[in-house]
């Protein structure tokens, strides 16, 4: 057997059986397995610059991309979790990378502590946005033209389908198709008639509607938060009893402004903090020491000049100034510490946050003395509002409410701000400074209640515990794309129920008279003819298919339905009768 051969080319070498010592073919004379020798593999074409960018596009589009990418999305979220985050407390994050001098800098520059404003993170957010729009607008286009298309043809075999049915009935063709008709105008199906012996019926368009729906609602989900990053912004601010804040961004603790915000346009507003009403279960048991309800009474003015008006603040009951949302997040203890030096001069009087540490509200706090001379000093330790007082395990608060108050402090000196570098408030860097310490070497505590004096070592001046006050931890924000995460969230539940509950079902109904099917001799099988009230009236056999796209229980009670209308009619009453 020979074949033909280019005589450009040279003539192919034989092929050695497989075995040891045998060479693989070359790329050009390879043949697949199962093939005759003589028909080498087919060459593909090259797909390409344009035939590569439609290809990647088609995989970004696919569903199966979203889904990853959504799941991808939830993944990087989590070190936000995690890591202390700069836009809600850079305090904590420079106590973090303080503490974790090795780790914290490879996490900081990969965006550990930045991460829903990292460049990967931001990058894994717009994919999943592309993806959805390029799935969603394909979808919409074919949806919309399958609502504006007729429903199928009837198959030829009928039995063949998921769910069928034969029924012989006394109706007429045009009866027994008119019944059909009516049972499916019920059901809510579509109807189309290619022919005068069969109807064609669809329903659940509304399934790939609620799909659609619940795509495009996530989509807005993205597009609402995109809007609440950029416009939205968030200032917290530690508020003792008694002291007034006016907003400005120099104002806050913390504050966070979107890119696109001013922060010069801020609402002016004037918030007051009049009292804060707190309440502990003092009755013994799991839920001893628990707070029962705090809330903030508070005076706010929209603007300095604007009338007054009395709000009270609580957990998940907000107050709106202005367009912001005023949330009370927590509350705390402020202990009045006055520091003088050696002659009596006030160097620091000021109402301090000690932050909570533990359900019993032993609370951590520190006290900076920059003007102290000729050292800077720095108090650090716990305010205790129930002390414990022997010290036996170490400074505790036996209960949240200020029972027995005490503060515990221990004093430094030095350089309270090394390099210059910004500090968190609510830690103390003793990197250039030392402890003070007794005159038998050990480390000074100085403890103190309310009202109570002690004089530091050395000449170093006096300290005063005057007095606490409870604090309200506020939250400031706006959020422009609440409301469209909101709405967008609403529906995308109902279009998850509407392509959870709904069916997609085509039902086919087909009539031909009873004779049309007869024996091949032309006989007639008298059980085919009417039996209640018109023996002269020939049977039609309606014979009735349905699928469904997916299991679908409800499909057989349908065909069941149209069986059941399909009857003559006349027969059912004198049935019963």
């Amino acid at each position: 057997m020979s074949t033909e051969t280019d005589p450009t080319t040279q003539p192919p070498q034989p092929t050695q059986p497989t075995g040891q010592g045998t060479s693989a073919p070359e790329a050009g004379d390879r043949v697949r397995k199962g093939m005759r020798p003589d028909r080498q593999e087919p060459t593909l074409p090259t797909l390409g610059t344009i035939g590569m960018l439609r290809w990647g596009w088609r995989q970004l589009t696919s569903m199966r991309t979203a889904l990853f990418l959504l799941l991808l999305l939830s993944i990087a979220a989590v070190p936000g979790s995690i890591f202390p985050q700069r836009n809600i407390d850079s305090g904590r994050v420079a106590d973090y990378i303080a503490q974790h001098q090795s780790s914290a800098p490879w996490l900081d520059r990969f965006g550990f502590f930045d991460v829903y404003s990292s460049p990967w993170f931001s990058a894994i957010y717009l994919l999943l946005f592309i993806s959805l729009v390029g799935c969603i607008v394909p979808r919409t286009k074919v949806h919309l033209s399958a609502l504006r298309s007729r429903p199928p043809r009837a198959p030829a075999r009928l039995g063949r389908l998921d769910e069928h049915a034969e029924v012989t009935t006394s109706l007429s063709p045009d009866e027994a198709l008119a019944a059909a008709r009516e049972v499916l105008k019920r059901k809510r199906f579509r109807m189309h008639s290619h022919d005068t012996t069969t109807v064609s019926a669809e329903s659940g368009y509304l399934r790939e509607t609620g799909n659609l729906l619940f795509h495009l609602a996530l989509t807005g989900i993205i597009v609402g938060m995109a809007v609440g990053h950029l416009l939205g912004w968030r200032g917290d601010i530690i508020l003792p009893e008694g002291d007034k804040f006016a907003s400005s961004a120099g104002a806050y603790n913390t504050i966070s402004p979107g890119p696109w915000v001013d922060s010069e346009t801020l609402p002016p507003f004037v918030l007051s903090l009049d009292k804060l009403h707190v309440e502990f279960d003092d009755t013994p048991g799991k839920n001893f020491g628990k707070p029962k309800f705090f809330d903030a009474q508070t005076t706010v003015r929209s603007s300095p000049d604007a009338p007054a008006s009395e709000q009270s603040v609580s957990v998940n009951h907000p107050i709106n100034v202005d367009g912001a949302d005023v949330f009370l997040l927590g509350n705390g203890y402020t202990p009045v510490i006055t520091v003088r030096d050696a002659k009596g001069a006030v160097l620091y009087r000021e109402a301090t946050p000690f932050l909570p540490q533990d359900p019993n509200y032993r609370s951590l706090g520190v006290i900076k003395v920059p003007s102290a001379s000729p050292k800077q000093l720095g108090f650090t330790g716990f305010f205790l509002p129930t002390a414990e007082p022997t010290f036996s395990n170490g400074p505790m608060s036996l209960f949240p409410d200020a029972n027995n108050p005490e503060v515990a402090l221990s004093v430094w000196e030095g350089n309270l701000f090394p390099g210059g570098a910004p500090q968190s408030v609510y830690t103390l860097n003793t990197e250039q400074m030392k402890q003070v310490l007794k005159s038998d070497g050990s480390p000074l505590l100085i403890r103190l209640k309310p009202g109570e004096t002690k004089q530091l070592p050395g000449g170093r001046g006096s300290i005063t515990f005057d007095s606490v006050k409870r604090f309200a931890g506020l939250s400031v924000r706006t959020d422009p794309g609440a409301p469209i995460s909101l709405v967008s969230a609403l529906l995308a539940t109902l279009g998850l129920i509407l392509g959870l509950t709904i069916k997609r079902r085509r039902v086919f109904v087909r009539v031909r008279p009873a004779t049309a099917a007869g024996p091949a001799d032309g006989t007639r099988d008298s059980s085919l003819d009417s039996t209640a009230g018109s023996p002269e009236r020939p049977a039609t056999v309606v014979t009735i298919g349905g699928l469904s796209k997916d299991s679908d229980p409800g499909l057989a009670a349908i065909v069941s339905a149209i069986s059941t209308g399909v009857h003559d009619r006349h027969a059912e009453r004198t049935d019963r009768s």
